[in-house]
């Protein structure tokens, strides 16, 4: 099954021209005296929340604009609700 998403610059396009970026997460920060740095670095790159529910995703239009987007999509019913 091949998903739909909207791209703000290309209009609607299947998601086989997007590439997944994962859930936005804030930059990373220097690890704090005592803190193992390379675990806290894995863990905020690799480890993800995966609500069960609406969550926001970065798309990447690899096939189109070259463009990153930020938009919501319900995990349980593949639907995207928002783009920006």
């Amino acid at each position: 099954m091949t998903l739909k998403l909207t791209c703000p610059n290309c209009g609607p396009r299947y998601t086989t021209e997007f590439w997944f970026g994962g859930e936005p997460v804030p930059r990373a920060t220097p690890a704090a005296p005592g803190v193992d740095a390379l675990r806290a670095d894995f863990e905020r790159v690799w480890l993800r929340t995966n609500v069960a529910g609406v969550q926001s995703e970065r798309w990447f239009h690899h096939a189109g604009c070259r463009r990153w987007l930020v938009t919501e999509r319900d995990t349980r019913t593949n639907v995207f609700h928002g783009h920006g």
